[in-house]
């Protein structure tokens, strides 16, 4: 069905739903619902006045005209309750690709017609008005009960859309005005207040607040703002008021970026459900082929016409495709909004069932497992002096530096609730560091270059922790006060708190973990011990990290490739599943199979338990679907009428719709499933 979602605000998302069901192409619950409904009022007094079903009740209802009267209701059920399957049947046959409701169709235009025939006395025998109401009538439910189970399952769409504020107070020359969310501008200012959702992607330009982004990343704890800091639209203001500055609107927006990804994964078919879908079609063909052969047999068999006709509409009804292909779209759709809810966009639901086939999780370094920016990392004091006074004193003198290392010691002070006191008089030392002036006395902070300006010796016990530093390719800050060494500072690429986690959630599994850098191998080194990481890759260029998976690949493993989804485009394109982390705002990553939207790489870890209840589900489905129809089929041709036991086609729509139920609850029961 394709379609667009229209927020409230005005915002249009267009989605292309090739794939769901184009047998229900301009259907929908309310429709079945309220068709259903008006055929339950007719079959009533059919049943009531029917002279089959009285005769089986044992009552005896009798005035002239009844058999019209049954047969007037039974012509009005027909067109009010059946023309809709027979529309639908004649779609399928304009596609060429007859389906369900060509069946369906089949089966009560045969009754349909029959009947009336039997009505109007062209033909001698028991007509079938009866049956034929009930049939419509429970079609019609288990097709209600159908569309309302997929309008669940696919309901992602509207559950995003719905994450944004209907209206904006925008701030303009010191006055607020409400404005729909639809009417927003780039350079806007909006004022969001605590409690409130952010209504649009921007930049906070006042105010400091915590956001709860768990709707759209997954992330459950709340991420600190600040100015500078970006909020996107979705996300809910917790504690105090922001002025952002609107940056995106429309289809830019990331909101609007992970609507199109959802649309397109529920638009996408896994190799699973291709196999389902031609199955189904040729479910179509055997249940032609089945009833012709029972119509056939019981003829040459000297049965009479009504009994030959109920095996026709029994097997008909039956063989009704539909749980077959219900299978599979029902679980993906749950599993593309279940992923969706935790922070993963499936871009190709392929790469969602190749993920439980794992060997080995390749991930990239840098802003991957570690965050991709300078951070403090080990601290050392000489003698007579404390880590932390060493670490306080760096960063009083480096608190009005722009270097990203000043940035870095201090950040780490502050991290640690230090006392930074006022550091005044102020000097760059160009290629060297900095020096200021603390409690009276000089502190300069600076690399090797300071040490040799100065012709300082340093004690053994840093000289010994500075080797090791180097020799892991860390950055090494020296201070100095009063001509002496205090301390040393090392800083690298800051490892994740989560890396470590995801590593030893995977590893648990019996998953592979490995680790490729462009750095060198000390730094690789490093990080890959202090994460337990056995198999690492350094000084490996970008255009090479494709090869490494290759490689793994050669030997047979299947690889999944996680990275930021840059450089790694090809590393992530050549494998067997490509997961870019961090992604963040920027969620057109083409390369990637699957986006992570927050930068937790324990991401992955959810990725294969999702992909791997995804695809038991898809099997507990197929057994299911297709050992009801091995079983049904020859029922409903009669091959039980040697026992006593005839199977209505009635009966028969009752089972073809508690199978379809069956189906679409086991697929329900995934949104219990904690990733």
């Amino acid at each position: 069905m394709d379609g667009e979602i229209v927020h409230e605000s005005g915002t249009v998302h267009r989605h292309d739903g090739r794939d769901n069901h184009d047998k229900h192409a301009g259907h929908s619950p309310q429709l079945f619902r309220q068709k259903f409904w008006i055929s339950v009022l007719l079959t009533l007094p059919i049943l009531v006045v029917s002279p089959s079903v009285q005769t089986m009740v044992g009552i005896a209802i009798i005035f002239p005209g009844r058999d019209l009267v049954v047969a007037l209701l039974g012509v009005v059920l027909f067109f009010v309750g059946g023309t809709v399957f027979i529309r639908s049947a004649r779609a399928e046959l304009a596609m060429r690709r007859p389906g369900m409701m060509t069946l369906i169709s089949m089966a009560i235009s045969v009754a349909f017609v029959y009947s009336l025939a039997v009505t109007l006395g062209v033909v001698r025998g028991g007509d079938f008005w009866w049956e034929l109401a009930t049939l419509i009538s429970i079609m019609l439910l288990g097709h209600w009960m159908e569309m309302s189970s997929i309008e669940r399952a696919t309901g992602a769409l509207h559950e995003l859309a719905s994450l944004l504020p209907d209206e904006a107070e925008v701030i303009e020359a010191g006055e607020s005005r409400t404005v729909p969310v639809g009417e927003l501008e780039v350079g806007q200012m909006v004022l969001v207040r605590p409690g409130g959702r952010v209504p649009i992607d921007g930049v906070v330009r006042a105010g400091e607040s915590d956001v709860d982004e768990s709707l759209l990343t997954g992330e459950s704890k709340a991420v600190k703002k600040t100015i500078g800091s970006s909020v996107v639209g979705g996300s809910i203001n917790q504690s105090g008021a922001l002025t952002i500055e609107v940056v995106k609107v429309g289809d830019d927006t990331t909101l609007a970026g992970i609507m199109k990804l959802v649309a397109d994964a529920q638009a996408s078919k896994s190799a699973a459900q291709v196999l389902a879908d031609r199955a189904a079609g040729y479910l179509v063909y055997v249940a032609i082929a089945a009833a012709g052969v029972t119509a056939v047999g019981w003829a040459l068999a000297g049965a009479n016409a009504g009994f030959v006709l109920e095996r026709v509409v029994a097997v008909l009804i039956i063989a009704c495709p539909h749980a077959l292909g219900l299978a599979i779209p029902l679980v993906t759709a749950i599993a593309t909004t279940k992923a969706a809810r935790s922070g993963l966009l499936i871009r190709d639901r392929r790469a969602l069932e190749e993920a439980r086939r794992t060997d080995i999780v390749l991930f990239d370094k840098t802003g991957t497992l570690t965050k991709g920016e300078q951070g403090v990392v080990g601290v050392v004091a000489a003698e007579g002096n404390d880590q932390d006074g060493v670490l306080a004193l760096a960063a009083a003198v480096e608190k009005g530096s722009e270097h990203s290392i000043a940035h870095a010691i201090y950040r780490h002070a502050q991290e640690k609730s230090l006392t930074v006191v006022t550091a005044y008089d102020f000097t760059a030392l160009p290629g060297r560091g900095a020096a200021a002036m603390i409690d009276g006395g000089r502190v300069e902070v600076g690399g090797p270059g300071l040490l040799a300006m100065r012709s300082l010796v340093v004690p053994d016990l840093i000289v010994r922790t500075v080797d090791e530093a180097s020799e892991q390719g860390k950055t090494v800050v020296y201070v100095v006060r009063e001509n002496r060494v205090a301390g040393a500072i090392m800083l690298a690429d800051v490892i994740r708190e989560e890396s470590r986690v995801a590593v030893q959630n995977l590893q648990e599994r019996g998953v592979r973990v490995a680790m490729l850098t462009g750095d060198s191998q000390g730094v690789a080194g490093w990080v890959a011990k202090e994460l337990g990481i056995a198999d690492y890759f350094a000084g490996v260029l970008p255009e090479h990290k494709a090869e490494v998976v290759k490689k793994f690949q050669d030997a047979g493993k299947r690889v999944i490739m996680v990275g930021d989804g840059i450089n790694d485009a090809p590393a992530l394109t050549r494998a067997n599943v490509g997961v870019a982390i961090g992604a963040g705002t920027d969620v057109a990553i083409e390369s990637a199979g699957i986006i992570l939207l927050s930068s937790d790489p324990q991401g992955v870890a959810k990725i294969l338990t999702l992909s791997e209840v995804t695809y038991r589900k898809m099997i507990q489905n197929l057994l299911w679907a297709t050992g009801y129809n091995i079983v049904a089929i020859p029922m409903a041709a009669g091959v039980t009428a040697g026992f006593g036991y005839v199977m209505s086609p009635a009966v028969g729509a009752v089972l073809m719709s508690i199978s379809t139920i069956i189906v679409a609850l086991n697929a329900q029961l995934l949104r219990r499933v904690a990733l």
